[in-house]
This record gives C-alpha cells, structure tokens and sequence, in this order.
C-alpha cells in the first residue's frame, strides 16, 4: 500500500481533498493511503507512518525547500499541489500527479 500524504498549515481543507483522492483511488482498486495533515507534525508523521509521498498545499508552497531540508534523511519524493488543481479540488488529476511523482522518483533513484 502506498500512502500519500498531503500536508498544509492546519490539515482542514485539504483533508477534503485526501478523502476525494482517497475514494478515487478506492473505485480504481489502488492500494492507497491518502491523509492529510498539519504541516507542524511533518516530522512525528514521517517517524510514525513513513509515507511514500509527502504533498504540501499551496498555501504552504513557500516551505518546499524548508520541508526539503528538514526530510533530507527521509527517501520521499515532495511534491507542490497545483493550485488551479487545489482550487477545484480535482482529487483524480491530484492523485494521478502524485503516483506520476513517486514513479519518477523511484526511476531517478532520488
């Protein structure tokens, strides 16, 4: 099972999102964990759950080489969601960009 986990300033929003990609990736059959969660707890989320995928919101964009920097020991790829696709809470397009983002990743070997 691959977890996807989406972080953003209080986890509020974008927890509707990680339940619509939750139940896309449910009717495609995927093995999927997809949550989300405060960017505050980054590091006890990585330590207890050690996701596959880490995705910052957009209104948290400005932390990606922050986050980049405090998950360096961690082998993830991080991610940036779009905010048109944010916007318009398109869990499918969200979920096919993160499972495009892990693929790659592996491919580079980091």
């Amino acid at each position: 099972m691959k977890k996807i986990y989406l972080f953003c300033d209080q986890g509020m929003s974008t927890s509707m999102l990680a339940q619509k990609m939750q139940d896309i990736g449910s009717e495609h059959n995927l093995p999927l964990e997809v949550k989300a969660y405060s960017i505050k707890i980054l590091e006890k989320i990585m330590d207890e759950e050690n996701p596959d995928c880490v995705l910052l919101g957009p209104q948290v964009r400005h932390l990606l080489e922050d986050t980049k920097n405090r998950l360096k020991n961690y082998d993830v790829p991080i991610g940036v969601i779009d905010s048109a696709d944010y916007g318009m809470m398109d869990g499918e397009k969200i979920l096919k960009k993160s499972i495009l983002l892990m693929r790659e990743y592996k491919e580079k070997g980091k």
